[in-house]
């Protein structure tokens, strides 16, 4: 048998100069050309060939298929300001969908970048294990400031998917603190996402998303969403169809076992399907089921919050009293990374007596420059109504996108504050989809690429039914409804004409 000395010396051996693994010759970088690298050290600028070139050689795009860059250009981002943004060949788009939900106070603001730069020069970095840091600190007393009443506490992540992982573990690790160790399942909506981690993706109900990367966590339960355009025809009402859908949280609870259910994750407005609402009945529902059977009640608003509805938090708009709520993106408006969770002081009291952890915590979140960006941002929040100004204009954004109601392609226009979707349909009438093969041609081969080419970046989807979404910055008006509106109809009237609906 192999002693560790006689390993160590193999390993030693076969790890000596001059000798690579056999998985990665030595001279596999020998050629590899740096013309950005070399640019860079003679001081010229990168021309945008050269920009172009590196991108398709040494990039792995997010969420993206590579193909079409094979034979056409890769989109590069320069700039951006206000709700615009600027590609190398200086076209102007309109950022329709705020980058990636994100950029609520628009692009360009200078202060906030002076906000970072100010901090580092301050203090550029601190964990906040077991030390805590100003901005930090005066961010969590702030956030909390607009939190439902329920959260006392902030743990920060650096994203979404981050803080719904967080919130899993730490739901076991208060079940198993307080003599309910079996309570560790959790129940999310059909279709729903919430992340890319394993945890996170477990909890996502994308069966598409999940497939490749199975087996993932165990112990997660699927359950209706408040897909009401889709139930109408089996309900008299939404509140029926509300009641209906809330009931079947209970029904699985009971199913699996209340002894055995730790949690139920859900959007307020369902981002993935298409702006999924449901009216607060719903939400009543869900809350004294949980209290029924000591399940906690998890408000992802990770797009959500921060405004998009037109309150700070969604969970104020429907009258939630969530038991966790997990943040981000607007939380910075995406000038610097950071998540955060916000939970009951019930979950904190375990790790009051000084003698149990929570193992769990990422280098870069709580990072001393996003929390001083967040506080600036929600300067600009207070200082600017950017919520009342959601508020009072969403009904408005609402009865514009409503316009398109007149092309036959369009089955629904859905949404809350400054979050919308549009249902495309082939059949009005019988509210019949497009097959998996016309979603393809639709949304990714003709929509996608007019749209954008017609100078508006927003969401072409179909991981529920075929959607375009917007979720503009917080800071546009009236004028800028016109414009998304007029852009749409002329792209979604091709679309008609393509499908031959028209």
């Amino acid at each position: 048998m192999a002693t560790k000395e006689s390993i160590a010396r193999k390993l030693a051996a076969a790890l000596k100069p001059g000798k690579a693994p056999a998985s990665q010759p030595a001279e596999a970088k020998a050629d590899h050309a740096t013309p950005l690298l070399d640019a860079r050290k003679a001081n010229k600028e990168a021309t945008p060939e050269m920009l172009q070139q590196a991108a398709k050689d040494n990039l792995f795009l997010h969420f993206t298929r590579h193909s079409p860059f094979q034979t056409g250009d890769m989109p590069i981002i320069t700039r951006a300001e206000g709700h615009h943004f600027w590609d190398q060949n200086g076209k102007k788009y309109f950022d329709g969908i705020s980058s990636l939900f994100s950029v609520n106070a628009g692009h360009g603001r200078a202060r906030l970048a002076e906000a970072a730069a100010k901090q580092m020069k301050q203090l550029d970095y601190f964990p906040i294990w077991a030390h805590a840091h100003a901005p930090a600190i005066e961010l969590a007393e702030r956030v909390l400031s607009y939190a439902p009443r329920s959260l006392n506490r902030v743990f920060f992540t650096t994203g979404g998917g981050e803080a719904n992982e967080t919130a899993w573990k730490l739901a076991k690790q208060y079940f198993k603190m307080t003599g309910k160790p079996t309570k560790h399942k959790v129940l999310t909506r059909a279709i729903a996402y919430h992340g890319t981690s394993h945890g996170a993706l477990s909890l996502t109900g994308i069966p598409a998303m999940k497939k490749m990367y199975e087996p993932l966590v165990p112990s997660t339960f699927r359950v209706p969403n408040t897909n009401w355009y889709r139930a109408q025809d089996d309900f008299e009402t939404e509140e029926d169809f509300a009641l209906w859908a809330a009931n079947r949280v209970e029904e699985m609870i009971l199913f699996e076992d209340p002894d055995t259910v730790a949690a139920f994750f859900f959007e307020p407005v369902q981002n993935s399907g298409g702006c999924f609402t449901a009216p607060k009945s719903y939400f009543k529902r869900i809350r004294e089921i949980c209290d029924k059977y000591d399940v906690l009640l998890v408000a992802d608003e990770t797009i959500d919050g921060f405004g998009r509805i037109g309150t700070m938090f969604a969970s104020e708009f429907y009258d939630i009293e969530p038991d966790m709520l997990v943040c981000a993106k607007g939380i910075t408006s995406a000038y610097a990374p950071l998540g955060a969770l916000l939970l009951s002081e019930r979950l904190f009291e375990p790790f009051k007596d000084g003698k149990n952890i929570f193992a769990h915590g990422y280098t870069f979140a709580g990072h001393p420059v996003s929390c001083a960006v967040a506080l600036e941002n929600l300067d600009i929040f207070d200082e600017e109504d950017l919520v009342g100004n959601v508020r009072r204009n969403s009904p408005a954004f609402r009865k514009t996108l409503e316009k398109l109601n007149d092309l036959p392609i369009v089955g629904d226009v859905r949404g809350e504050g400054y979050f919308f979707a549009i249902e495309l349909v082939r059949d009005k009438k019988t509210k019949e989809t497009f097959n998996d093969e016309e979603s393809e041609r639709l949304l990714r081969q003709f929509l996608s690429h007019d749209l954008y080419d017609s100078g508006l970046y927003c969401r072409s989807d179909d991981r529920g039914d075929p959607v375009v979404q917007l979720a503009p910055p917080l800071t546009i008006g009236p004028k800028e409804f016109d414009e998304l509106e007029q852009i749409l109809r002329k792209s979604l009237t091709k679309a008609s004409e393509i499908f031959e609906l028209m």
